[in-house]
């Protein structure tokens, strides 16, 4: 194993996968911090850990990001890559600061990039200000994100407010210059260099070079620049994207818990094909009026009635998420939705389901962990950011796509299916 990679969720961490594997490396995806990995890094070149760590207390997620590292070093890794959301998802409190930081004095590093650019995604990072497509993320949808509102756009700023390290910007001027000239930039003063991104060739030449940097923190496609530097020194042979992935036959589901606005654009395209849906409310969840069962009992009837699945979501505009969350909590209102879809999952599982759509990166590692897998295997490339993956672990043949809320394009449930078709 050459990189062993800590994301702090799970659908961020099947996209970093996926960027590592589309560049030609072998990964394997592990869900929580296992005891040991030396038999999934005999056959990787590239660990990623999948926590549930991004909106926890800021001293969990530390604690659990440094059991992640300590495993991954002791499975061998070369250099390690902090990975969270392209739209820097995190509060004054943390936790983007404070785990990179807790990541630089663990590895006895004073140097550090943060760069969530993702251009093909349309995220960008210029004059250090986070940039949404054309608007300034200040301006998106994710001004009103539930959990974490991204309401200043200046990355220096916001990544100041988390850490006494000191934060600083690598300008596109030096980025456009090419590899020498960023790492030159970045070993100038100590510290966390926001670096600008507005091109895949940028994120390429950033890439290049922070190779030899004990620590890298970013969106995944930072990470598309590494795998080229590895093969250089030897370290790596190339793999074919998504090689040893196979889908099992079977029944499929889709289980939305994100509030995105591209969610909601995904459940309206899925709804106008013609897809059965059932809406989910959490304030009926916390009391009991819906059930598990009787949300199992809608998609084992919708399954026999289309050969779409059935969409089961719980995604709503910001005011009735405001609305559940001042009358259950910020949020226990997001566990609510997050246990009973567990719990379907689970259920439909035990019932010979084998294919599982999964929106929202909460949802996901809820979906995934009641399924009873913790290795995945990247398979094809639905949209950017998002493949299929097979469980490794589990008791029985499962494959599922797990998204990101943001990500996808409106079309996504629909083309997620049809490629298992």
């Amino acid at each position: 194993m050459i990189l062993g990679a800590i994301a702090d969720d799970l659908t961020g961490a099947t996209d970093l996968s996926l960027i590592l594997s589309r560049n030609g490396m072998r990964v394997v995806q592990v869900i929580g911090v296992p005891d040991t990995l030396d038999t999934v890094a005999q056959d990787a070149d590239a660990v990623v850990i999948a926590l549930k760590s991004r909106t926890n207390p800021a001293a969990e997620a530390i604690e659990m990001s440094l059991a992640a590292a300590r495993a991954l070093q002791a499975a061998g890794a070369k250099q390690l890559f902090f990975k969270y959301c392209s739209t820097f998802d995190s509060t004054d409190e943390g936790n983007i600061g404070p785990v990179a930081a807790a990541l630089m004095e663990h590895l006895g590093t004073a140097t550090t990039i943060a760069c969530p650019s993702f251009p093909e995604n349309g995220r960008t990072v210029y004059k250090g200000h986070l940039f949404v497509f054309d608007q300034l993320i200040s301006d998106s949808p994710m001004k009103d994100h539930p959990l974490t509102p991204m309401r200043d756009p200046n990355l220096v700023s916001v990544l100041s407010r988390q850490t006494d390290r000191p934060v600083r910007l690598v300008a596109h001027e030096t980025v456009r210059r090419g590899a020498a000239a960023i790492e030159a930039a970045i070993a100038q003063e100590p510290g966390i260099c926001i670096v600008d991104a507005i091109s895949d060739e940028d994120l390429r030449a950033i890439g290049r070079a922070v190779a030899e940097l004990p620590l890298v923190t970013g969106g995944s496609a930072v990470a598309m620049g590494l795998p080229d530097v590895y093969r250089e020194k030897g370290w790596i042979t190339p793999a074919a994207p998504g090689e040893g992935f196979a889908a099992p036959e079977g029944r499929g589901v889709i289980l939305a818990g994100s509030c995105s606005a591209m969610t909601r654009r995904q459940i309206a395209a899925a709804e106008k094909a013609g897809v059965h849906m059932l809406r989910l409310d959490a304030l009926e969840i916390a009391s009991g009026a819906t059930t598990p069962e009787a949300v199992v009992a809608f998609v084992e009837a919708a399954s026999q009635r289309s050969d779409l699945p059935p969409l089961v979501y719980s995604s709503a505009d910001p005011a009735v998420v405001a609305q559940a969350q001042d009358k259950l909590g910020r949020m226990r209102a997001g566990e609510v939705v997050e246990e009973l879809l567990a719990s379907v999952a689970a259920s439909l599982a035990a019932r010979g389901f084998t294919r599982f759509i999964s929106a929202g990166g909460e949802t996901s590692g809820a979906v995934v962990a009641a399924l009873g897998t913790s290795a995945l295997r990247i398979g094809p490339e639905i949209d950017p950011g998002v493949p299929w993956v097979s469980a490794l672990d589990a008791d029985r043949p499962l494959c599922l796509a797990l998204k990101s809320g943001n990500f996808g394009g409106e079309d996504f449930f629909l083309k997620a299916w049809e490629m298992l078709a």
